[in-house]
């Protein structure tokens, strides 16, 4: 006679009590336990699983963290990767995200115990990284910062925006689009390729509610072309809204083609939108910054409550802007030989293992719609392109890139601290 398969399924409250499984509880909460342990019985009815084995399933299919978002190793050469999150937190700013995620003084004054500002250090801290900036405030997102700009500025008015920076960033997202939905009108100047100071000046008028300047951070038009400077937008009538993107608050010599925060303001634009999570290294957030006055018009409209951020985030922010070289910082700042030389070391030991493995030169990338054309010399490890699959399945995953039949592990992303998982990871996949 055949055993009726239920017969053979372990009880539930049995598989609990493995201890490995109580221990997985107590860090991704028993919910999630219990359903790995049920999905695990039932393969077990189905014949596909052995009764034995159900406690091993159970924890082989649990996520590694509560909030199923898995760490990544960014092994692609691409700085600010939009699909692996942009910015990777530096520690500072990890550690004061801990620290916030219980009760915080967030808005309130601990002296007088009344009501304060709500982030009122984390703003003190971006007002000093960009003195210039006669008020600040800081949203979720860019395009939230832009949306809040258009709506307290421009609703039922018009925006004045060069044709050739009617921008289109990741899934589709266009920047007209936004900005039509707030209820303003653009009024297009210039051509693709030439807008002059005329153009902007001609288009000016009672209706107008501000002019716009967008970087185009994502690509590059070259050849006959012409974009006026912001100082030569200083006469204009109406204030002057500088979009700068990629969220440099300062120069940086090594992206010289970057607009950053200080010096749109020193050319005078009137108020100057930038992100949080990309070359400033820090979490999502939207920063407004400019003219006291202006800054304070956005952040007593009602839109800045739906689009306010998080104590996490300004604790994030806060480090970020205060803290030690952020691991953008350090990415973008890597010295090449150096590189070379760390890279060789993991070639050597993945090579003496019998690994098919060269140590090849690289070009890493800004990413985040930051310096289109900048590269930045680089080394990599050179793997078979069988790799790249059980690699991004590994823990933790390693991410790559596959360029002409290789795939490459490029390390500038990588912290130091995690070469030994990266190899690690490759003498798996070759064993496996």
């Amino acid at each position: 006679m055949t055993t009726d398969p239920r017969r053979r399924v372990p009880r539930t409250d049995a598989v609990l009590a493995d201890a490995r499984l109580r221990a997985a509880a107590a860090r991704i909460g028993r919910p999630a336990v219990k359903a790995a342990v049920v999905r695990a019985q039932d393969r077990v009815r189905a014949g596909d699983l052995d009764p034995a084995a159900v406690a091993d399933a159970a924890l082989a299919a649990l996520p590694d963290t509560p909030g199923g978002l898995r760490p990544v190793l960014n092994a692609t050469g691409v700085v600010l990767h939009t699909n692996l999150g942009r910015a990777a937190l530096s520690e500072a700013a990890r550690a004061a995200v801990a620290d916030a995620a219980g009760h915080t003084d967030v808005e309130m004054d601990l002296d007088t115990g009344r009501r304060a500002r709500r982030g009122r250090t984390a703003l003190a801290a971006l007002a000093a990284a960009v003195p210039g900036a006669g008020g600040v405030h800081v949203v979720n997102n860019g395009a939230a910062a832009l949306a809040l700009t258009a709506t307290a500025l421009a609703a039922g008015r018009e925006i004045v925006l060069s044709r050739g920076e009617m921008v289109e960033i990741g899934d589709g997202f266009r920047l007209p689009d936004l900005l039509a939905s707030t209820g303003a009108r653009l009024r297009e100047v210039g051509t693709t390729n030439r807008t002059t100071v005329d153009d902007y000046a001609a288009a000016v008028g009672p209706e107008t509610g501000f002019v716009l300047r967008v970087h185009p951070s994502n690509f590059v038009i070259r050849g006959f072309t012409h974009t006026p400077d912001l100082a030569e937008l200083r006469g204009l009538s109406v204030p002057v809204v500088a979009d700068i993107g990629s969220g440099l608050l300062a120069p940086d010599p090594l992206l010289p083609g970057e607009p950053d925060a200080a010096g749109a303001l020193h050319a005078g634009a009137a108020l100057v939108i930038a992100s949080g999570d990309k070359l400033l290294g820090g979490p999502q957030a939207g920063l407004l910054l400019g003219e006291r006055a202006l800054v304070e018009r956005l952040r007593r409209h009602p839109l800045a409550r739906a689009l306010r951020v998080d104590k996490l985030t300004l604790a994030a922010l806060q480090a970020t802007l205060t803290g030690p070289p952020t691991p953008t910082w350090q990415a973008l700042h890597a010295d090449p030989q150096a590189l070379r030389e760390r890279t060789g070391r993991l070639r050597d030991t993945l090579a003496a293992a019998g690994v098919d493995v060269d140590l090849v030169a690289s070009a890493a990338v800004v990413g985040g719609g930051g310096a289109p054309e900048q590269e930045l010399p680089s080394w990599a490890l050179a793997l078979p392109e069988a790799y790249a699959a059980p690699l991004r399945r590994a823990a933790p995953p390693v991410v790559g890139r596959v360029v002409h039949g290789r795939l490459r592990l490029d390390l500038r992303c990588v912290p130091v601290t995690a070469d030994a998982a990266v190899v690690d990871a490759v003498l798996a996949v070759a064993g496996g």
